[in-house]
């Protein structure tokens, strides 16, 4: 065989993991994205309307538009007309009903993490934000983007806890892995283990 073509194989062959790698961390994100969005609205379920009406409003109001975020970016990635005129809707939604909403649509994007291919994730898809403006993402920035505003305002949300004196989930990625995979702690148990008997 001659030596380009076995150094192309050995190249291939160390290049090829990384989209399946790339795939299965934007799945995970989302997997986490799903498992923060529930903490969050339990521990929101757990307030008193009465007593926190307007930090709960505001909290509200900010997951709302979490989730109408996650709505347009939906109909980019399906090449779908969204309908939204801007990134959060006049009414205000009831927590249960928007818990429920936000899980179905955690619940796609998971799948459509788990099904697009590496090539589609490269695609450049061309867009209008809802102002207007035109604009162009490649799916993988989409769906990054998702995650990463989804996580900055659930920070919002946090804060406004905090500011009635009550602790918001630990919204980590450590704190996800670990919980979900925890033969995570064992394996480094293990490397302890070994380390001491040798």
């Amino acid at each position: 065989m001659p030596l380009m073509l076995l150094f192309c194989c050995a190249v291939w062959r160390f290049l090829s993991p990384i989209p399946d790698t790339i795939m299965q961390l934007i799945h995970s994100m989302f997997a986490q994205k799903a498992w923060a969005n529930k903490a969050l609205f339990n521990a929101l379920g757990e307030l008193s309307p009465g007593e926190h009406a307007e930090p709960l409003h505001t909290m509200i109001r900010t997951l709302n538009h979490i989730y109408v975020v996650d709505r347009i970016f939906q109909a980019h990635l399906l090449g779908q007309s969204h309908g939204y005129q801007s990134t959060n809707t006049s009414e205000t939604p009831e927590l249960a009903a928007l818990q429920f909403d936000v899980a179905e649509l955690d619940a796609w994007y998971m799948q459509y993490a788990s099904g697009v291919s590496a090539s589609e994730l490269s695609e450049s898809l061309a867009f209008r934000f809802t102002d207007g403006d035109e604009g162009s993402m490649s799916r993988e920035e989409m769906l990054v983007h998702v995650v990463m505003h989804g996580a900055y305002h659930r920070g919002n949300v946090g804060q406004v806890l905090k500011s009635i004196s009550v602790a918001p989930p630990r919204d980590l990625y450590t704190k996800f892995l670990h919980e979900s995979e925890p033969q995570r702690r064992r394996a480094w148990q293990a490397v302890l283990a070994g380390a001491a008997s040798a």
